[in-house]
Parts: C-alpha cells; sequence; structure tokens
C-alpha cells in the first residue's frame, strides 16, 4: 500500500537522481522523469512524444493530450532544453523522443519498470509509478499558487472536478487562517 498517490518537488529530485545512477540509459531514464514531471505527463503521452512536436529553439512543446484531454502548448526551461538536446544527439535518426537501443519508442510497461526501478534506489518505501509524477504536478502547482483553472489547462482536464483534487489538499489555503 502506497502512503500517497503523489511525490513531492523533493522526491521527484530524488527520483531523477537515482535514475541517472541507475541502467545502461540513464540520461534518458532521469530526462524521462523529468518531462513527465514537468509537464505532467500520463506515461502513453510519455512514450508517444515526438520530436516534431518539441521546439528547442523557441522553448515550447506541444503537448497532445490522450483519453480525450485538451491539448496546449507548455513552456520549456533550461534544464529541460540541455536534456532534450543531449537525447536527440545520443538516439539520432528516430521521430521519437525517448526510444530504446534499436530507435523505436520505448513501451509503457518499460516506463513503469524503469520508474519502479529509480524508486527502490531512492529508497522511498514505498513503490512508485509513473502516474505519481502527473500527479506531482498537479500539487506542486496548486502549491506554488496558481489558479485551479490554469493547473487545469496545463494538466489537459476537460472537467474541473479532476483538477479540484489537488487545490484541496493544499495547506497553502489554510496558512492566513491564524494570525500569531
Amino acid at each position: 500500500m502506497r502512503p500517497r498517490e503523489y511525490l513531492t518537488d523533493k522526491e521527484v529530485d530524488r527520483l531523477i537522481r537515482a535514475a541517472s545512477k541507475v541502467g545502461r540509459h540513464r540520461h534518458r531514464d532521469s530526462s524521462i522523469i523529468l518531462v513527465a514531471y514537468r509537464h505532467g505527463l500520463r506515461v502513453s503521452e510519455l512514450v508517444s512524444l515526438q520530436w516534431n512536436v518539441v521546439e528547442l529553439e523557441q522553448g515550447r512543446m506541444h503537448v497532445s493530450r490522450l483519453r480525450d484531454g485538451l491539448p496546449s502548448v507548455h513552456p520549456i526551461r533550461g534544464p529541460e532544453i540541455r536534456a532534450l538536446r543531449r537525447l536527440k544527439r545520443d538516439y539520432p535518426g528516430s521521430p521519437y523522443v525517448f526510444v530504446t537501443e534499436r530507435k523505436g519508442p520505448l513501451t509503457a510497461s518499460a516506463v513503469r519498470k524503469m520508474i519502479a526501478r529509480a524508486g527502490e534506489k531512492a529508497n522511498f518505501g514505498f513503490r512508485v509509478h509513473p502516474h505519481m509524477l502527473r500527479h506531482a504536478t498537479g500539487y506542486k502547482l496548486a502549491n506554488d499558487g496558481h489558479d485551479t483553472r490554469a493547473i487545469q489547462q496545463y494538466l489537459g482536464h476537460k472537467n474541473i472536478q479532476h483538477t479540484v483534487r489537488y487545490t484541496q489538499l493544499t495547506a497553502a489555503r489554510f496558512k492566513d487562517f491564524w494570525k500569531d
């Protein structure tokens, strides 16, 4: 049983560091976690991500959501741009961003296993799965005080009820209740 369905910002950093120390594809694996977290991607969206939607020079990525979600354009920042440029150099010739040694797209199962291995290496004490990164995105944005509608658009939710869960648990909602 997991203690919760999301990771904190610091735990995501720990997971990225752990992934960068395990296996033959350390940079690719740590980049997968970074991109999944920064954009709240589902594992199926992550493995289908192609270079034709990533604009490194302009610093943006066109995110197509699955499961009838709303598409959007997300900014990509320095750490992601550097990671993606290196991936493009390390794995040339594939239309997919995250690929196997044979230049084919990674499978959702491979990503799940990789993230679980990184979670074990990070010594969380509970099993980590990719969807925890999507939830971590929602909670981080809510805790940072972002508007619920903006978070809804960012995560591609058609129904705001799927987004409200992130703002319901934020401790920041109660910060001004007591003035000691």
